[in-house]
């Protein structure tokens, strides 16, 4: 009798494992190997998060009645946390009862969002260049795929003409609707920032066409004087969800806590879907957000410093790649252009691993527009980015 082989989902054969999950496990080898290599690929913030976060955690944890499942909408008082932290730094009322819901990272909400509004065939508007799980997610759900250009010319903003025009050309092709459109404001690989304008644009196109615009926002408050948020503008809730994190901000990545907001339809459209899939976030954790969510001005102006004098460093390693870059540039990384001499960003990125011992990330990563740059994270003490820039500059 012959055993019959096994085959994986169709599903499975249109993505592949997530760069950064392959990358790591090469970077852990070399440094088994005694290498030393240098991260500065990922962006994981290693700052603390706020000790008043910290010390209600450990109050917390004690508690005998706080480690059961919990609400799939989170405790009431993290809902009511982020609504204040959206009124206080963005202008912005939502809430808490029916236009939060809290989420296990902004990853998982890209998901939960996608499989709540997207039928198989349906047009997802992804910016090129983009975070990879946009793409990934949306031919996971088994979307189509409609990517969209950003250029420097523009400041990686969209082109709407060239939007406008690729909606029309889908509806007399007659094919499904562009249904969804993913936007990161302010830019993640870029650091390109967000802007009323910017936003009140995306808000008209996607109320016209009947298109969520989905905006995610995990960098508004690094290297930014003026954080910003979608749905500050009129009419943004009736189209817009958007998404926002405690992991770059706070410095809590491990912790998992993120948050979308919108209108209570859309929110309740998405829980239909979360709720089937999870259970609900650790209580102590929850409380301990609801700590770091009150920080004032100075708890971002601290973090801040830190990331400029991280800036410096960073600009110079660029300086030694021969790379240039935007120094209006916000959020947690530096992205810059290779010089016309490499033949990619993937030849830089792993000339300066094998030769340097530096991990950074090619830009084609992101897309094929991010082909011509390489993306250095601000997540590494400056003593590591002096000892980087040492290693390069020793070897020319």
């Amino acid at each position: 009798m012959n055993n019959k082989t096994i085959v994986p989902a169709k599903r499975i054969s249109t993505v592949e494992e997530y760069y950064f999950s392959r990358k790591l496990k090469e970077v852990a080898e070399m440094n088994a190997r005694g290498l030393d290599v240098i991260n500065l690929g990922v962006g994981s913030p290693d700052l603390p998060p706020s000790p008043v976060a910290i010390s209600k955690f450990c109050d917390e944890i004690q508690r005998p009645d706080v480690h059961g499942y919990q609400p799939y909408i989170g405790i009431a008082a993290l809902r009511e946390g982020f609504a204040e932290w959206y009124q206080r730094w963005y202008g912005v009322t939502l809430d808490p009862a029916r236009e939060i819901q809290p989420l296990i990272g902004s990853k998982e909400g890209i998901l939960h969002i996608s499989m709540a509004f997207l039928n198989v065939g349906d047009g997802v508007l992804v910016p090129n260049p983009g975070y990879p799980t946009y793409t990934s997610v949306s031919q996971l759900v088994g979307a189509s795929i409609v990517p969209y250009t950003l250029v420097p010319e523009r400041g990686w903003k969209p082109d709407f003409e060239a939007l406008e025009a690729t909606v029309a050309a889908r509806y007399d092709a007659g094919l499904p609707p562009i249904k969804l459109m993913w936007t990161n404001y302010p830019n993640m690989p870029t650091g390109a920032d967000a802007s009323k304008e910017l936003f009140a644009a995306l808000v008209d196109f996607g109320r016209r066409h009947g298109i969520v615009i989905c905006n995610d926002n995990p960098y508004s408050f690094i290297l930014n004087d003026l954080p910003q948020s979608i749905l500050a503008i009129e009419g943004a809730k009736d189209v817009c969800i958007e998404l926002n994190s405690m992991s770059k901000a706070h410095n809590m990545p491990g912790w998992r806590m993120a948050m979308l907001a919108s209108n209570a339809q859309f929110v309740q459209w998405i829980l239909r879907v979360k709720s089937n899939i999870d259970s609900g976030q650790f209580r102590p954790m929850q409380s301990a957000v609801v700590e770091a969510l009150k920080a004032d001005k100075s708890w971002y102006d601290a973090m801040n410093d830190v990331y400029r004098r991280r800036r410096v460093l960073a600009g110079k390693l660029m300086d030694a790649f021969n790379c240039t870059y935007d120094p209006a540039q916000v959020g947690l990384f530096l992205w810059g252009r290779i010089p016309d001499g490499v033949a990619s960003s993937e030849e830089l990125a792993d000339s300066t691993l094998y030769d340097y011992k530096i991990f950074i990330t090619p830009g084609s990563i992101f897309g094929s527009a991010g082909n011509r740059y390489v993306r250095i994270s601000l997540c590494c003490k400056e003593n590591i980015l002096e000892k980087a820039l040492y290693r390069v500059k020793k070897q020319q």
